[in-house]
């Protein structure tokens, strides 16, 4: 990244910490908002930070208790949307549960999302980001928590939605520091390139950490014999990683804010992630 890159990228980072205030408006444009989940701040931090990378800072949205430290720590990795108000609340609802939660922007350096309105170019954006990139930011963000935000060095689980599924695979594989992932509705399978050269099914021989895979049966953009492959190659693996099919629900079953949601299977879905991540000792 050359000086001027670096800068405006710095410029970027600074810009975006405000996203907490601006992106609902442009989403409530983009998807069809139908019902909405809130969890309150009372007793926690939580508030837009900083965090140095590799060439600069992100920003990222993080939450905790009030009062406590050596914090257990999930990652929170978003979708195309971004760190909106959504991805937001779930740290909250970690922060209630004992956790330290932070989920940062990894697509910043690209563009920023959050003030987008169509999918495909939020995508535009999106596929232009570096798994190694990823890789590298999540390295920092977990030194981060440990450094400035009381995370504990040594308690570190990942959950992520959509493309931020798929991400939670990749980083286990990459990061053995992590105890148990949880994936929903990650692709397993796509098309490599030298940005990304990897996809979750080619890692399961790598993959030593318990990820659980949470999917839905009428997901149109993920086929059902990938999700049978990506079983049949745990099976025939060590790792301790499954997958569970919702029968009936479609990408996204987990967004409150969108036509997708489907209020029962969200509901189990968090379920399992408290009980994998407590059987994980997160």
């Amino acid at each position: 990244m050359n000086e001027l890159t670096r800068r405006q990228f710095l410029i970027n980072a600074s810009l975006t910490t405000s996203f907490a205030l601006v992106v609902q408006p442009v989403l409530a444009q983009a998807i069809n908002i139908t019902t909405t989940i809130v969890t309150d701040k009372k007793n926690l931090i939580a508030e837009a930070v900083k965090i140095p990378v590799k060439d600069g800072e992100i920003p990222a949205y993080s939450a905790r208790p009030s009062n406590g430290t050596d914090f257990p720590t999930i990652l929170v990795i978003s979708g195309v949307f971004g760190v909106i108000e959504h991805i937001q609340d779930v740290c909250r609802r970690f922060a209630k549960l004992g956790y330290l939660a932070i989920a940062p922007d990894l697509f910043i350096r690209q563009g920023d999302v959050t003030q987008l309105t169509k999918q495909d170019d939020m995508r535009k954006i999106v596929d232009q980001v570096p798994d190694a990139q990823v890789m590298s930011d999540l390295d920092a963000v977990r030194d981060w928590s440990v450094k400035s935000a009381r995370g504990n060095q040594d308690t570190l689980g990942i959950t992520g939605f959509s493309w931020g599924g798929r991400t939670v695979w990749l980083y286990a594989a990459h990061n053995s520091q992590v105890k148990a992932g949880v994936a929903w509705y990650g692709k397993l399978e796509g098309e490599v390139s030298n940005l990304h050269p990897k996809n979750p099914i080619d890692i399961v021989a790598e993959l030593n950490v318990p990820i659980v895979g949470l999917y839905g049966g009428k997901d149109e953009s993920i086929p059902q014999d990938s999700i049978q492959k990506m079983r049949d190659r745990l099976k025939s693996s060590s790792s301790k990683s499954r997958v569970i099919v919702y029968p009936h629900a479609p990408h996204a079953f987990f967004s409150d804010y969108r036509s997708t949601y489907r209020k029962e299977d969200a509901k189990n879905g968090w379920q399992e992630l408290k009980a994998w991540f407590k059987q994980y000792k997160v």
